[in-house]
């Protein structure tokens, strides 16, 4: 084989290789992690909001006055004393042991990227079909690829997915002779989205999965990062029986540690920490004995506070740029919590060949495509305003609204050769988002 392909090892691979895709956000990280690009591309909590002295001490002591324990194997489920507080964790959000929420049906996992991985080792075979909305996370698109199941995105709206487009799709996918396993659901301050589905469609999405015999898997790593009002109350927090909680504490604490959950259906637990064993052994009882000091200790809650204030600044930062700079034919969601702003580029600009641009204007973004399966979502962008401060916000807008008005005059001058052939005013499937 030498001589005819950059892989040597191309013919040795499981057939699951073929799924495997680098992440477009991961491929930007090189360019946007340089000072002087403005990135609006990443997820990254502002963790210098953190009382990072005080954390500091708290790992310190960890190590030297409990290594014995912390510095040790663990069980695969995660310890109890990090359990019973991830349900204090969720008793702030209406799950609480009034629907079934345990210690015992909770398994720690490494992020919230293990549990989502958990979920498709249990239940995906190759050419099974997941359900998700159009956009969704691209972290999970990776995990479903790899798992080699088909994923068939379900439109959303200003106020989430779109209960008839849930219908359409379990229906489509039942003519077409293929199983659905489940629906993939970022209900609340959406990645990539930041839309949340409303009060009356969380009940009739849970009435259609079950009338349907179809699992949900809830994904809710924002939820407690509102700004504006009352949050609706998370899938799990209105059904047990066939609803998957997963969550981190990547959004609300440290990221770097790499802790979240599953909170499962009692008959599932077992066989999550069976598959937990299989791959990880354990997560890491360091990582654990730091959230559960934090969360015992600590005042976490005065500090989800802080983040919410961060937060709505910056996004406030983020909508006003948007408001003020951005071309006509320019829109964007305006979440209610949350990390991010899905804007929609003026007809015929591409987001992805835009991108080299962008970068040598200095300011990155993620393209669209990133977030749907089959690679389309050219006319869309994702802008994060949780890292950069209002002012870094307020030039990446500048910067990057300047490099759409060249695409734009390019266009008017040369025509759609400006932009990318075939791909001009291209119609994006799954979204009816503006």
């Amino acid at each position: 084989m030498s001589g005819t392909t950059l892989d040597d090892y191309t013919d040795r691979y499981a057939a699951r290789v073929g799924g495997m895709t680098a992440s477009e956000i991961r491929a930007l990280f090189a360019v946007a992690s340089r000072p002087e690009v403005v990135s609006l591309a990443g997820g990254a909590p502002y963790i210098a909001a953190l009382p990072l002295d005080a954390v500091g001490e708290m790992l310190g002591r960890l190590g030297s006055e409990h290594g014995s324990t912390t510095l040790q194997y663990g069980i695969g489920q995660g310890t109890l004393a990090l359990r019973e507080k991830i349900c204090e964790v969720m008793a702030l959000s209406g799950i609480d042991v009034g629907c079934g929420a345990s210690p015992d049906d909770v398994v720690v996992t490494v992020g919230g990227q293990q549990a989502i991985d958990l979920v498709a080792r249990l239940f995906l075979d190759p050419g099974d079909v997941v359900l998700a909305e159009g956009p969704t996370y691209v972290g999970a698109l990776g995990v479903f690829q790899a798992a080699q199941a088909r994923v068939v995105h379900v439109a959303m709206d200003e106020n989430g997915l779109i209960p008839s487009a849930l219908e359409e799709a379990i229906a489509a996918v039942r003519a077409s002779g293929r199983r659905a396993k489940f629906l993939y659901t970022i209900p609340t301050f959406q990645n990539p989205a930041g839309v949340t589905m409303s009060e009356e469609r969380r009940e009739q999405v849970l009435d259609i999965c079950e009338r349907a015999g179809l699992l949900v898997v809830e994904d809710d790593p924002y939820g407690q990062l509102g700004f504006d009002g009352d949050t609706p109350k998370p899938l799990r927090a209105r059904r047990r029986d066939g609803v998957f909680y997963l969550s981190t504490f990547s959004k609300t604490f440290a990221p770097g540690l790499r802790v979240g959950w599953i909170l499962a259906p009692h008959a599932v637990r077992d066989k999550l920490v069976i598959a937990t064993e299989a791959t990880i052994l354990c997560p890491s009882a360091f990582a654990q004995a730091a959230v559960t000091e934090y969360l015992t200790s600590m005042p976490w809650r005065e500090q989800l506070k802080t983040y919410r204030e961060v937060y709505r600044e910056r996004r406030d930062a983020l909508l006003d740029s948007l408001e003020d700079l951005m071309p006509v034919g320019t829109t964007w969601t305006r979440p209610a919590g949350g990390l991010f702003v899905w804007a929609t580029l003026p007809d015929g600009l591409d987001s992805k060949a835009m991108v080299p641009r962008a970068i040598a204007a200095r300011v990155a973004y993620v393209p669209g495509t990133g977030f749907y399966a089959d690679g389309g979502g050219q006319q869309f962008m994702r802008l994060n305003f949780s890292f950069p401060s209002p002012e870094r916000i307020r030039e990446g807008v500048r910067r990057l609204a300047g490099v759409m008005e060249q695409e734009i005059a390019l266009r008017s001058v040369f025509g759609s050769g400006a932009v990318r052939p075939g791909q001009a005013g291209a119609d994006v499937p799954g979204s009816q988002l503006a």
